[in-house]
């Protein structure tokens, strides 16, 4: 029966299984994602995680804990200043396992282990608001949401129609006071019209000529 037998050994022993760990983690911790199987995968993940949540406390002791697990002060300094501020909200799961296939050969499932914060294109895809499905046919979604817009419709519809007859009041106003600022029409005054020349002639003459004529 297999009891109390939680940890993969990997077909190593314990000097070789630890080794090739903590080489896996300094290399996950550097370069944020490295391509291997899925059962070192697994395992890689229980060991890297808890160094993970030690370096989000920066003392002397926790430095000097994930230190004796890695073995490199590089990846310790890049774990403190880099990785411990990107994880510092998150409360665990710091690792994310992405299977690839099968191996060429062997047969063997591959897959990529990487940290979560440091892939954008994933976080940018969490970030988005899930849509809810239903199992309402679309034709009644769309007639609810219509019967929905019909009183914004009509309420626009009334606000339209009342600012159109306030601009022609307006428009009206205005053209009334155009008329009373106007200077007033000029008064044309008719010339007087000439009268006919009438040739007057003396008196003597007249009475000479009808006493002729007679």
């Amino acid at each position: 029966m297999r009891h109390n037998k939680k940890n993969n050994h990997l077909g190593r022993k314990t000097a070789h299984r630890s080794a090739m760990l903590s080489n896996m983690a300094s290399s996950l911790i550097m370069h944020k994602r490295i391509f291997t199987t899925v059962p070192k995968a697994k395992e890689l993940r229980k060991y890297v995680e808890p160094l993970i949540t030690k370096s989000k406390e920066d003392t002397t002791h926790s430095r000097r804990e994930v230190f004796s697990k890695l073995q490199s002060k590089t990846a310790v300094t890049e774990l403190f200043q880099t990785v411990s501020q990107k994880v510092g909200d998150r409360p665990g799961g710091y690792t994310r396992i992405i299977k690839t296939g099968f191996r060429l050969g062997d047969n063997a499932s591959m897959c990529f282990i990487e940290l979560v914060d440091f892939n954008e294109n994933m976080l940018g895809d969490g970030k988005a608001a899930k849509k809810t499905r239903t199992r309402r046919s679309r034709r009644k979604a769309s007639d609810a949401a219509v019967a929905a817009d019909a009183p914004k419709t009509k309420k626009a519809k009334e606000v339209a129609e009342v600012k159109e007859v306030a601009e022609a009041e307006e428009s009206v106003k205005e053209e009334a006071v155009k008329v009373e600022e106007s200077p007033a029409a000029e008064v044309k005054t008719e010339e007087p019209v000439a009268e006919p020349e009438v040739n007057e002639e003396p008196a003597g003459e007249a009475e000479q000529k009808t006493e002729e004529g007679e």
